[in-house]
């Protein structure tokens, strides 16, 4: 098989919490990650063409400035020129500077479809190392999977959905408004954050969760983010303001650096029901219903 097809689902912050600033002049996050399983950009690996990147989609054309997916190639390329590579293209179907982790998701995939490319090398990788050279994000990414996100974004632990629970239902919206190019780095200056604590200490969380419990933590934490984001980007106001009338929403927040926002919900049925009412009634926007896992 000379192509390999990789999805790059879209990335939910249940929780994002910003708990200091370190003393090398990063934050310390602590962060409840989810992915949309069916939602999703898509990575094809041809190993039987020439070393390329190449793009469609409805946001293709949104991609500024480098190519994170060129990046990730190159990336794997220095560091070990003997692993077979070839031509990606992206099928690029989440918008671009979302707080979904697009492009994060994106480099991930290229990973994890050159990994499966050299399932049989004797090339010895730390794919996670790697991952972190790319994004804070791309870590968690690269599992794709329900996970409890700490440090720089570095330390990745998956959690199992316990009990009769295997998914989380969800609406995800992006008002599709322009944004800063240096839209991150302007939330996280307009946030201030404080030095971190010289005792503090790292939250962990069980490997098994139900649910209920992904709930109750989603409900307990926050987005430290949100509110300098408010002010970036003020159209996160109205997204917020329109899932949080959705009925039967559980709870609703901004994922990531926003714009993008979510609410989750008890049941599929209701889901589907406003991911229709505020696409019929907001046209412009990207609104997916989706299971998060």
């Amino acid at each position: 098989m000379t192509q390999i097809r990789e999805p790059a689902p879209a990335k939910v912050n249940l929780t994002l919490e910003v708990l200091g600033k370190r003393a090398d002049g990063f934050h310390e996050l602590q962060s409840l990650v989810a992915f949309a399983s069916e939602v999703h950009d898509v990575i094809t690996l041809d190993t039987a063409s020439p070393i390329g990147v190449t793009a469609s989609g409805p946001f293709a054309a949104s991609i500024a400035g480098a190519n994170l997916v060129e990046t990730t190639l190159r990336l794997i390329e220095r560091h070990a020129p003997d692993l077979q590579l070839g031509a990606i293209h992206l099928e690029k179907n989440l918008p671009v500077a979302a707080g979904i982790g697009g492009g994060s998701a994106d480099a991930a995939a290229v990973l994890r479809a050159v990994r499966r490319a050299n399932a049989r090398t004797t090339t010895r990788l730390d794919w996670n190392r790697l991952a972190l050279t790319l994004g804070a994000d791309v870590p968690v990414c690269l599992q794709a999977a329900l996970s409890w996100m700490t440090g720089l974004g570095d330390v990745v632990r998956p959690i199992a959905l316990a009990g009769g629970d295997t998914e989380i239902l969800a609406v995800i919206v992006n008002p599709r408004v322009a944004v800063p190019a240096d839209k991150t780095a302007q939330v996280f200056r307009a946030l201030a954050a404080t030095p971190l604590a010289s005792d503090f200490i790292p939250r962990r969380l069980p490997d098994h969760l139900t649910g209920a419990d992904v709930l109750a933590i989603a409900r307990a934490g926050c987005n430290s983010l949100e509110a300098a984001a408010r002010k970036i980007v003020p159209a996160v106001d109205l997204v917020l303001d329109e899932l949080s009338q959705c009925p039967e929403n559980l709870i609703t927040r901004m994922s990531g650096a926003g714009p993008t926002c979510f609410a989750l919900f008890a049941s599929a049925d209701t889901a589907q029901y406003s991911a229709a009412a505020l696409s019929a009634k907001f046209p412009h926007w990207w609104v997916r219903a989706a299971t998060l896992r």
